[in-house]
């Protein structure tokens, strides 16, 4: 038997540490995510695949026994903690999975096999660029704003820069690298580029409640907003410790410069 290092779940979460530019941290354990009462009352937490911390995203790899019953894996003759057998147990985490880890303001992505090239086993035939497209398409968002702010993420933990929670409940983004701090606005698409435009630096002075020089302030935009964005002067930009990045539809990140 394989270790699961060799396993299809690890090399799916290989592929989407990939596409997120960030290590997982694997069979990872919340305090809030916790198993039926066993022996004594006592709840054991109940691992997820993969959580990216940087992204507040939590992967569940789900191969075939999660959704269809194989006695193999389900132990019908045997009773678990809950009082059901091992397939009932599972379908009941599973749920709970997906129950609480959107409550606790994760999102929740679940890949199963026939999401990328499987055999009729459910086994993966490990098609690397396939899967990687398949992959990219299932990590998307819905919005362009999202798809922005999600790769400027990525391109910032690429950089030594670590997300953190917010300071202000409605900024889009909040990284830091050292002493230094960057609160971040983005945009998607729009036929609205000018209102949008205003609208965002409007949303940035509101969050400029610090005075600490380490902290900057970025506008995210993708290209087609980049010249309603730069309507604001350079000049009065660096004032205020305002920097302009672009996200292209290649989803390449650049900084304007004047």
């Amino acid at each position: 038997m394989g270790t699961r290092d060799e396993s299809d779940e690890a090399y799916v979460v290989d592929l989407c540490n990939r596409v997120l530019g960030e290590p997982a941290l694997t069979q990872h354990k919340f305090d809030w995510l916790l198993g039926d009462p066993g022996v004594g009352g006592r709840r054991a937490k109940l691992p997820v695949d993969a959580y990216w911390p940087g992204h507040q995203l939590v992967l569940e790899y789900r191969e075939l026994q999660h959704d269809q019953p194989m006695p193999h894996f389900d132990k019908p003759g045997r009773l678990t903690v809950s009082g059901v057998h091992r397939g009932e147990q599972r379908a009941r985490y599973d749920a709970r999975r997906d129950t609480e880890i959107p409550a606790h303001g994760l999102r929740l992505v679940v890949i199963r096999p026939a999401d990328l090239d499987a055999d009729g086993r459910g086994r993966l035939r490990r098609s690397r660029e396939a899967d990687l497209a398949a992959l990219r398409a299932v990590l998307a968002r819905d919005s362009d704003e999202d798809r922005v702010t999600d790769t400027f993420r990525t391109w910032l933990l690429a950089r030594g820069w670590t997300p953190v929670t917010p300071t202000n409940r409605w900024t889009d983004l909040e990284a830091v690298r050292g002493n230094d701090r960057l609160i971040c606005e983005a945009k998607g698409r729009t036929s609205e580029k000018g209102i949008d435009a205003d609208t965002a630096y409007g949303q940035l002075l509101r969050r400029m409640t610090s005075e600490d020089p380490g902290t900057r302030y970025a506008l995210i935009v993708p290209t087609s907003s980049v010249k309603a964005v730069e309507r604001v002067p350079e000049r009065i930009r660096r004032l205020l410790r305002i920097d302009v990045y672009e996200v292209t539809d290649e989803n390449e990140v650049r900084r304007q410069t004047a």
